[in-house]
């Protein structure tokens, strides 16, 4: 569990790691404001894309294999990134950074083929927090080698932890039994991965090329009509990418709304806490921190995220990931309402932050809980990765919001343009107002009461799996039985 967990943090850390970079990129490597912004934007296309894909590999050829294929995906992206200050091929090495986001729905996979029952709920609660932990982490971290060191000392430490990870799970990580079979459903593919691109394009260029222009509209258009094709596609397909009937199920479409709000509301909240502390004090509420100091201010939340990674599991098996995550829901929304109320104060801030990571650990802990207790066995790193792309789509979309409000709720200070106080408590009220919705859509969930299967299910238990032409095969506990033996 702690080598999967490393890897989770490792991942999530390089989601982040640039965001300390980006305003020095253009002196630094002669390329334009806009070039360097995809420096964050091509992680998060390739993370949507290839999370849902290499969660049905792993499901059908193997979750340790896929998981180690990522594994180095990443460990090459960083060296990439650290031998070049070409804009071109740091793009080209952060794309294969964004890809290995799928080690957070493969290791909660290979954790409910291969815990003991009792363990599995705590262990999925770490795992899943770790994309906020890493965050957290990734962010103080990445400043202070900005200040010290040559920026590319962060990149040659990434490629050395993603080393090191491929060596750990070589050593220490079996692995699944359990398949999912069938042929591997290149069409849809195809279909999912131009059904995101195009929507992801729109959503985080919007603000760039105008959310009435062309090419936005015309990306947004191709997106819908692309996505309607695919979805006919695979409701028609033996082995299709994405179970549409089982994702159309209320428990795993309202699982996936409330992972797509809670998204939008945890990303609020890292993208504006560093940039608030650093507005110069002739705004009048800016408190002129540096970049370490801002990114500090983001290390109490994922230390609280760790600490409760095991009180949201013990809330979860009490009483049931669905109550798990109406009351995350609530705390964020109560972390973002101290937000609104104390933004002249840098322990306030700190407060308030802490607070709102605080309800994304235990939202992150319950919905890979909601989903495996709603889906089969061999589909449970397929479903997950639907679920984390869900998260992906949510931060996107906020990204889009709060660069929006951000250049347009302005002022001028100091002979330059600066976001008003208001701009930043109007991002506050939209992130609250977006928990609440998250809870709306989870007391429209199943009860846990209603819920007849476990997510401890190990792979060996009796569970469906989707056979060669469409239909179920049982894997029986002899499986399990034989590889102890063994």
């Amino acid at each position: 569990m702690p080598v999967l967990a490393f890897c989770g943090m490792v991942v999530a850390v390089m989601q982040t790691l640039v965001v300390p970079l980006l305003p020095h990129v253009p002196d630094l490597t002669g390329a334009s404001p806009g070039a360097a912004g995809w420096l964050v934007t091509i992680t998060l296309l390739t993370g949507a894309v290839f999370t849902p894909v290499l969660g049905r590999v792993g499901d059908m050829y193997g979750k340790r294999r896929v998981l180690l294929a990522s594994l180095g995906v990443l460990t090459a992206g960083s060296v990439l990134c650290a031998v070049s200050s070409d804009i071109g091929v740091l793009i080209t090495g952060r794309a294969l950074q964004g890809a290995a986001l799928a080690v957070i729905p493969l290791g909660i996979s290979i954790i409910r083929d291969e815990l003991p029952a009792e363990r599995v709920l705590s262990a999925i609660a770490l795992m899943s927090s770790t994309l906020g932990i890493g965050a957290a982490i990734g962010l103080p971290v990445a400043a202070v080698v900005m200040e010290n060191f040559d920026w590319h000392t962060m990149f040659w430490a990434s490629a050395a932890l993603g080393l090191l990870d491929l060596v750990l799970v070589l050593w220490i990580v079996p692995e699944s039994p359990v398949r999912s079979y069938g042929r591997f459903d290149l069409p849809g593919t195809l279909g999912l991965t131009a059904t995101l691109v195009g929507l992801l394009l729109a959503i985080t260029q919007g603000s760039d090329w105008g959310w009435s222009s062309p090419r936005t509209l015309g990306l947004l258009g191709a997106s819908v009509a692309v996505g309607l094709l695919w979805g006919w596609y695979e409701l028609r397909t033996d082995s299709p990418m994405v179970d549409l009937r089982v994702s159309a199920r209320p428990a795993v479409l309202l699982t996936n709304v409330a992972a797509l709000l809670i998204g939008f509301a945890f990303y609020a909240n890292s993208l504006v806490t560093g940039q608030m502390v650093q507005e110069p004090t002739s705004t009048g509420y800016g408190l002129g921190a540096s970049i370490v100091v801002s990114g500090l201010c983001l290390l109490p939340g994922g230390l609280a995220m760790v600490a409760l990674s095991p009180v949201s599991a013990r809330i979860s098996a009490a009483y049931g990931p669905r109550t798990a995550l109406a009351l995350a829901s609530v705390v964020m929304a109560v972390g973002y309402a101290v937000r609104f109320f104390t933004s002249h104060s840098l322990w306030l801030i700190v407060a308030g932050a802490t607070v709102v990571a605080s309800g994304t650990a235990i939202a992150y802990s319950a919905l890979p809980a909601l989903v495996m207790r709603a889906v089969p066995v061999g589909e449970t790193a397929a479903a997950n990765g639907l679920n984390t792309l869900m998260r992906s789509v949510g931060q996107a979309c906020c990204s889009a919001v709060v660069a929006a409000v951000l250049a347009h709720v302005t002022f001028v200070v100091g002979g330059r343009t600066a976001p008003t106080l208001h701009a930043y408590l109007l991002i506050f009220l939209i992130a609250g107002g977006t928990a609440l919705a998250a809870l709306v859509a989870t007391l429209f969930l199943p009860s846990d009461r209603s819920s007849k299967r476990s997510p401890g299910r190990r792979g060996g238990g009796r569970g469906p799996l989707r056979g060669r032409a469409g239909g179920t095969v049982t894997v029986s506990a002899s499986v399990t039985a034989a590889r102890e033996s063994a």
